[in-house]
């Protein structure tokens, strides 16, 4: 397939809002087009409208809209469209049923139970499925046996009544089908001749083990691809003759591919639009020869979009969209809540942006709708946006200018409320540009964010790179974002306005197949990998031929999904740069690949473990042939004068400048210019600031060299808009702090189950802030750092580093070890800041492995112990003296030491390693500002996060007052053996601030549900700020206003050597309860329940999940308690042994229901059932460990959450309150992965 000669070739983007269309002439020339995407009044499609107006502008020829067009005179069409999206989002999919293996009914409604937003007390449902009942099968290891074969004649009697619902799209789900695909095919050739119109299975959408992602993108494939094929046939209609063949019509996926149109799914469309930007500033912005690696910034109305590109796409194989989490190969697009309609706040003293958006409608204050004020109204404000050169399109009868005086109005009134509160502490007045540049650097640094994680996750240095922009507003935030990241360069394509759609005309054919392995990459499954490849690749290369493209266009790369054995991370890895030797397979040496990879992203490699392949993936494609530049800026002779269209003025850091106007299709290649400047195109505007220069390129593109940031000169005075700045750059900080750990670290529980905390902290060890968010960790580290203060305080020197898990230090169970570094400047006795890392490891000795004993009764039982240990000393790594103390639990009766030395030490100098790069950002930062300045804005955020919670408890104690005429609450709860645990608020309306009074909670406990204090500090400060209700930074000040009172002796602060390890993971959540008891702000939730299984023979829990099998895996109808917003029902969890163990349970909620409040019902209680293989039926009690035999079944039912308000009817079970989720901010990407994945745990 070439270019096609003598014919008009289209690429579109049809978007939600705006429909770009690229069209390549027939002479060679190029076009583009914007028209809305929905405009009933004067057609139905805008695409068709698109190639249409192209058609009769350049034939001179008349095509009538009622009719068909004819295609000619069209080469192909290519089309990226939002369809797939928006139907997600909206729920506006097909009805769907899903057939699912009996047992796991539920399973997608539970889904991973990780929760999208940590501190929201609303949660939102996933999509909703129709199901059926299906089968039973099971897969041990590498062998699979049929339990009970497929009874079709069942399976159709229940096909059929979902038909007679009117449900024509199935989606097909048994857990084993990605390694043993007969039974899905079967089921799936029985409904599409009972008459389905949509059949999708999970072993052809996505053959991958993990069922609950599988589960999703089967899901949204038979929700979806009606309605893509739905819209495509209405597009196809919309010409005279079949537009279809295979060369003429493709879409493109998310992976960066085109497509057939038969072929466009949708669990493959989700990111059709944005791919094509990828693909757009790819193809133009990365040099082949310099091979300097490329940023895309595509800054919309909603959100921007962040994704990098050095030579090959970045994909990923799994992401969430829309709450939905897919399986399938995207590029790793990472979305973040900050585009020019992002909402301005003022909130306790801080400049707030997003992630609220105007919209479409109303808009921002400037479309003339009565819409609120945002960041597009701050650049309108400082005169970065001209209103001349909108076109008139705004107000109630859309056809009136951007209004000025509109956003001016707004910004007075905005300045007026921010003068107010800070008339006290901020002497000079802010005027109303001070203001708006102020929201604009704050929404410049929200989104630097997402860029520095792209890039550092990964072991990259973010300067480094070059800023491609494209979209609608990036222009105006390109220079200042670039200059925040510390790079030289920003290319902006002379189509960044429509580059998505131009993308789509560079972008290749591409098929993909893929299939699970098994195999080790070895040299005795060398012949084997190297079949299968050429299987798959030979499908690939046929494909592709179908579609008119001929064998010398056609390449083929191979990707082996490798993993060290015993270990989860698994990386989808190219040989491209390692050719195959005489030690690798013939597609390459994926050995070498791999470990050099491997090196770049975690820091080491594990040279002794054998390297397993789980997936062979191929990827054929199709080369367009088509050129990325057209040559239509080049001057003949002599470059013409520049002509400068007017001169405005624009707001900057010193002031107002006379900035110069362009307009881009007057500038010539080689034509310079020195900022201040604007330069307009048709679709957006770019703001070139002063000490930037913009050079148009012989292609009649931008580039522009940025200028290094000029040295700060701030005070230590406070300055609103840099307090939002600072705020985002310490949390920035501990953000690259975890990213360190988890690419260095070795243990599956801190690199994959990525259960570990790291923070900045004050001289004082207050906490500055903290990331990612582990609500158990959030007081406790602060505790800790402040306890080796007080209890070292001179001894501690630079080179020094400290280990420490002890409760009565502000540890919260022992393996969870924190590492704690000092920060020293020349010139100060003292550290002037801490940065500490803390992370669970999986064993540290103890009475059982995993250091999470169920019976334990005292702290030695449980494993090693650190109170103020000096990991590092001068410089050095004390190895001896950190293996004797982790072998030390030996020395007691019944106990062991370490069971893994080897993963123990390697996490601790990961630990070191991310505390060390946590000190040298630190150490920047005050090279930038100065120690005073970074200092003083560290107490700035913390008084702010103080200030938040003082106005939550005065508007507490207003309502309280109102409704009871007391300041003072209280609630009781009790854990499972009657131990109660009591609470008593007294509340200062006048200064917001509370005493927490836990006296007469019960005694310390024969038990390990003790909880240290740090443990009650920290499930305060994660109560506070769930009932703020909004984003505040988490940190010391949260505490600031309130008192706690914790009786000595108590449960909540026992003696030094009592059992702590149930108080970490159960007490802690009772703690919770009863504070949200209190304020009456939810029922009681459902508890955590810990389960554990040991082999006699003392094997992994990998070995212990394969010899396990499990049974079921579903709701616990009607347990959660009925109101007018019912509590989440528990869960079943039935699991079948079939070798000799030693199950160990921690649980409660066994013998106390979780409560329900105003009227709504309690939730039930749970359950712990071992039905013996004789047939005796057990009830285990909350805590116990026991010997199981094969044949064993342990059923688990966890309790349901209470219900909140009374029930309204009693003859409907009301529904959970829940949120559209087009109503809140749909992020996605690898850092979002990276975040729910950490919150989580």
């Amino acid at each position: 397939m070439t270019e096609t000669k003598g014919k008009f070739d289209f690429a579109i983007d049809r978007g939600g809002t705006f429909t770009d269309v690229f069209a390549r002439l027939p002479d060679g020339r190029e076009r583009v087009l914007k028209l809305l995407s929905r405009d009933p009044q004067n057609y139905k499609d805008a695409p068709t409208e698109g190639i249409r107006r192209v058609l009769e502008e350049e034939t001179g020829q008349v095509f009538p809209r009622d009719q068909p067009l004819d295609t000619s005179l069209i080469g192909w069409i290519r089309m990226g469209t939002t369809v797939a999206t928006n139907a997600l989002l909206e729920r506006e999919g097909e009805r769907t049923a899903l057939l699912v293996t009996k047992g796991f009914k539920d399973l997608l409604h539970i889904g991973t139970q990780a929760r999208p937003k940590l501190f929201d007390l609303v949660c939102n449902d996933c999509l909703s499925l129709n199901i059926n009942k299906c089968l039973h099968i099971c897969s041990t290891g590498e062998s699979l046996v049929v339990w009970k074969e497929l009874a079709l004649d069942h399976v159709e009697k229940d096909l059929r009544g979902v038909l007679s619902r009117g449900i024509t799209s199935l989606a097909v789900l048994l857990l084993h089908s990605y390694t043993w695909s007969n039974h899905e095919k079967a089921v799936g050739a029985l409904a599409r001749r009972l008459g389905f119109i949509q059949v999708s299975l999970s072993s052809e959408v996505m053959p991958m083990v993990r069922a609950v992602p599988r589960g999703y993108t089967v899901c949204a494939d038979a929700y979806l691809t009606p309605k893509i094929h739905q819209y495509l046939k209405g597009f196809t209609a919309g010409f005279k003759d079949d537009p279809n063949p295979p060369w003429r019509y493709n879409s493109l996926i998310s992976d960066g591919g085109l497509t057939h149109m038969e072929q466009f799914c949708g669990s493959r469309a989700i990111l059709s639009g944005p791919a094509g930007g990828v693909v757009g500033y790819a193809v133009t912005s990365y040099s082949q020869l310099e091979k300097k690696p490329v940023i895309g910034f595509d800054m919309g109305g909603t959100s921007t979009d962040v994704s990098r590109y050095a030579g090959q796409y970045e994909h990923v194989f799994e992401a969430t969209t829309a709450g939905v989490t897919l399986q399938a190969p995207q590029l790793d697009i990472n979305t973040v809540a900050a585009g020019g309609g992002s909402r301005l706040f003022f909130r306790s003293g801080m400049f707030v942006v997003g992630p609220e958006s105007a919209g479409a409608h109303p808009g921002p204050a400037c479309y003339r709708k009565g819409g609120p004020l945002t960041v597009t109204d701050a650049n309108l404000a400082l005169g970065r946006l001209l209103p001349s050169f909108f076109p008139k399109i705004f107000g109630p009868s859309e056809n009136e200018p951007l209004s000025l005086e509109e956003t001016m109005k707004h910004f007075h009134h905005l300045t007026q409320e921010i003068n107010l509160f800070l008339s006290s502490n901020q002497p000079q007045a802010m005027s109303v540009e001070e203001v708006a540049m102020g929201f604009i650097r704050v929404a410049n640094e929200a989104m630097c964010r997402p860029i520095r994680a792209l890039t550092q996750a990964k072991g990259h240095d973010t300067s480094h790179h070059v800023l491609a922009c494209f979209g609608g507003a990036g222009g105006q935030h390109a220079c200042a974002i670039a200059r925040a990241l510390g790079m030289k360069t920003v290319f902006i394509h002379k189509y960044s306005g429509v580059l998505s759609a131009y993308g789509l005309a560079l972008a290749d054919v591409v098929e993909e197949v893929q299939e699970p392995c098994s195999l080790q990459y070895e040299q005795h499954c060398y012949s084997e990998l190297d079949r299968r490849v050429e299987q798959l690749s030979k499908r690939c290369h046929d494909a592709i031929c179908a579609r008119g493209f001929t064998s010398s266009q056609i390449t083929t790369e191979v990707f082996l999904h490798l993993r060290y054995k015993g270990t989860d991370c698994a990386l989808m890895v190219t040989a491209a740069a390692h050719p195959s030797n005489s030690q690798s397979c013939l597609a390459g040496d994926f050995r070498g690949a791999f470990t050099e990879r491997y090196m770049k992203e975690f820091g080491f490699t594990i040279p002794d473990r054998p390297i397993m392949v789980d997936d062979i993936r191929v990827r054929g494609c199709g080369k367009s042939g088509i050129k990325s530049v057209h040559k239509s800026k080049i001057g003949h002779g002599q470059t013409k004068p520049i002509m400068v269209y007017e001169v405005t003025k624009c707001y900057f850091e010193g002031g107002y400048l006379d900035t110069s106007v362009y307009l881009w299709e007057e500038l010539q290649c080689g034509n310079s210019i020195q900022g201040p400047a604007i330069i307009i195109d048709k679709n957006s505007t770019i703001l070139v600031e002063p000490c930037c220069e913009a050079c148009l390129t012989a292609g009649g593109d931008v580039c522009m060299t940025v200028s290094s940031d000029p040295h700060c000169t701030l005070g230590t005075q406070l300055n609103t808009v840099q307090l939002s700045i600072f705020s985002h750059r310490f949390m920035s900080i501990a953000e690259q702090m975890g990213r360190v750990l988890q690419r260095t670290s070795i243990s599956t529980n801190i690199k994959e189950r990525l259960d570990f905390s790291c923070a900045v902290f004050g001289p004082d060890g207050g906490l500055v802030s903290n990331a990612p968010h582990i609500p158990v960790h959030l007081g406790a580290m602060q505790e800790t750092v402040q306890y080796q203060i007080r209890s070292l305080g001179d001894k501690l020197k630079e080179g020094d580093v400290i280990l420490s898990n002890h409760p009565c230090a502000g540890g919260s169970h022992l393996p969870d070890l924190t590492v704690i570094t000092p920060v020293f400047r020349k010139g100060a006795s003292s550290p002037v800041f801490f940065v500490a890392s803390r992370g669970h490891h999986a064993d540290i000795g103890g009475i059982t492995p995993g250091s999470m004993p169920p019976h334990s009764t005292s702290l030695q039982q449980e494993g090693a112990v650190f109170v103020s240990f000096k990991l590092v000393t001068g410089g050095i790594f004390q190895e001896d003296a950190a293996t004797e103390a982790l072998m030390a639990p030996a020395q007691y009766p019944g106990c062991s030491g370490t069971r893994n030395l080897h993963d123990n030490l390697s996490d601790l100098r990961a630990q070191v390693a991310a505390n060390q790069r946590g000190s040298q950002l630190v150490g920047e930062l005050i090279d930038s500002y100065g120690l005073a300045v970074v200092q003083a804005y560290m107490g700035y955020i913390q008084s702010n996060a103080d200030l938040a919670v003082r106005d939550m408890l005065r508007d507490f104690a207003h309502r309280q007052q109102q409704q009871t005429g007391s300041l003072e609450v209280e609630s009781e709860d009790f854990m499972d053996d009657g131990t109660p645990i009591r609470l008593r608020v007294q509340i200062n309306k006048e200064e917001g601030s509370a005493v927490f009074d836990f006296t007469g909670t019960g005694t310390e406990v024969w038990g390990n549900c003790n909880a240290p204090r740090a443990i009650t500090l920290s499930a305060l400060i994660y109560c506070l700020r769930c009932m703020v209700g909004q984003d505040i930074p988490l940190n010391q000040g949260c505490l600031t206003p309130i008192k706690v009172i914790i009786p000595p002796g108590s449960i909540l602060q026992p003696s030094q050597n009592a059992a702590v390890v149930g108080g970490n993971v159960l007490t802690s959540q009772r703690v919770v309860d009863v504070i949200f008891r209190a304020f009456e702000v939810c029922a009681a939730s459902q508890v955590r329940d810990i389960l554990l299984g040991v082999f006699l023979a003392s094997v992994t829990m990998r070995l212990f999940w394969r010899r396990v099998i499990l049974e079921q895996f579903s709701l616990r109808p009607g347990s959660g308690g009925t109101g007018k917003y019912c509590g989440g029902d528990g869960v079943i969890r039935k699991l079948l042994f079939r070798n000799k163990v030693v199950l160990s349970v921690l649980t409660e909620r066994r013998s106390t229901r979780p409560y329900g409040l105003q009227g709504g019902e309690d939730g039930a209680a749970g359950l712990n059932l071992l039905h013996r293989a004789d047939g005796r039926v057990l009830n285990l009690g909350a805590k116990t460990s026991v010997s199981l035999q094969p044949g064993d079944m342990f059923c688990l039912y966890t309790p349901g959450g209470g219900g909140y308000g009374r029930e309204e009817d009693a003859h409907r079970r009301p529904q959970t309150k829940r949120r559209r989720l087009h109503e809140t901010f749909p992020e996605r990407g690898s850092i979002f992965e990276y975040r729910m994945a950490q919150e989580g745990v």
